[in-house]
């Protein structure tokens, strides 16, 4: 079912963006997915959580840089469901990754940080209290996937398995590729970056939008004044492309095939 309530432990539950113009990416996404979504009140930081069908899909925030360090990268980043957050940090700590931003409470929401894994791909932590995360989900404009693009395979599997309980098999159909899974339930996807990525490039984790039409959501996203790093092209989960929006975070479209 596309709606969602509660998500278990190792699961990805949440995505957000930090850009720097707040307003024009709600409009952006807006205009793409059909969100609803306005610059939220100065106590959250005007943290803005965009709804498809009247169900939280999505954050987006404005980048608050640091005095004396660089700007924030614009880009999409996946949360992990977490029963503990804090034993969820040390786990992070114990077995290579670094932690980012420590632990904190977000009003009654829940607890977050943020960390990234031994190959440097950042990701987030979330613990639910009284927000679950996205309440939709596998559906035209909503996220249907998450997959880490890394540069150590074997590094990032031995991670995700001991920090947050992910396991990672062998995607049958797609060579290279790996599965990855919470108690037998498949929740995201794990390659080697890809050939002509380019070298300023780190490993991270894509986002990936279920959309009705591919190569009209491209036309779409440029209209937009968004880019098309890798045009439409047909693969073993459905049609997709890799698309930048108008500040320049690079996100998926899929269409995906019917599950048999």
């Amino acid at each position: 079912m596309p709606e969602v309530t509660s998500y278990q432990p190792g699961m990805p539950c949440w995505i957000d963006l930090m850009v720097p113009d707040q307003r024009a990416a709600l409009d952006f996404y807006s205009g793409l997915f059909g969100w609803t979504g306005e610059v939220g009140p100065p106590e959250t930081g005007g943290y803005a959580t965009c709804t498809l069908k009247g169900k939280p899909v999505a954050g987006i925030m404005a980048a608050q840089g640091v005095e004396g360090q660089p700007a924030p990268p614009t880009v999409w980043t996946t949360y992990f469901c977490s029963a503990e957050a804090q034993a969820t940090s040390e786990a992070i700590s114990r077995n290579g990754g670094t932690v980012l931003l420590p632990v904190m409470d977000v009003m009654d929401l829940g607890r977050m940080l943020v960390a990234a894994d031994p190959t440097g791909a950042v990701f987030g932590v979330w613990q639910p209290l009284r927000f679950a995360g996205a309440g939709i989900v596998n559906e035209p404009g909503a996220w249907i996937w998450s997959e880490l693009n890394t540069t150590d395979q074997e590094a990032a599997m031995a991670f995700y398995a001991e920090a947050l309980g992910i396991e990672s098999t062998p995607m049958e159909g797609a060579e290279g590729y790996y599965s990855l899974s919470v108690d037998g339930r498949t929740v995201g996807g794990l390659q080697t970056l890809p050939e002509g990525t380019p070298p300023d490039v780190p490993p991270h984790w894509l986002v990936y939008f279920a959309v009705e039409d591919v190569d009209e959501t491209v036309n779409k996203v440029t209209a937009a004044g968004g880019t098309v790093p890798r045009q439409p092209h047909d693969m073993v989960a459905g049609r997709m492309a890799v698309v930048k929006d108008s500040q320049g975070a690079p996100f998926a479209v899929i269409a995906p095939k019917p599950m048999s």
